[in-house]
């Protein structure tokens, strides 16, 4: 007879294990659910992901410092143009739209 009384809690207690498994499973399904409708919600708003964000605030940070170093880069050019006299610069000027640029 001491059975009886263990093997009732014994089956309890697999009950409340089995209860809190298919509870876990049941949230599980909720999260993915949910994050599936948010995520097309997101998709439907034409919102950038933070990844593609970021590579392409890289990318203009590289292409601002880049300008920048060409535009120092001209200055100093013009600056020696200048430099080797006055007419030079205004002849050099003057012929270069006169050359053609060809298309690529």
């Amino acid at each position: 007879m001491t059975n009886g009384p263990n093997r009732i809690m014994d089956d309890i207690a697999k009950l409340m294990t089995d209860a809190a498994g298919a509870a876990q499973g049941v949230r599980r399904e909720m999260e993915g659910a949910f994050r599936a409708q948010a995520e097309r919600m997101l998709n439907s708003m034409d919102i950038v992901q933070r990844e593609e964000f970021e590579a392409m605030r890289d990318m203009a940070v590289k292409a601002r410092a880049e300008n920048k170093k060409l535009a120092a880069r001209l200055d100093e050019m013009e600056a020696r143009l200048a430099a080797m006299g006055g007419g030079a610069a205004e002849n050099a000027s003057s012929s270069a739209p006169a050359r053609g640029r060809t298309k690529k």
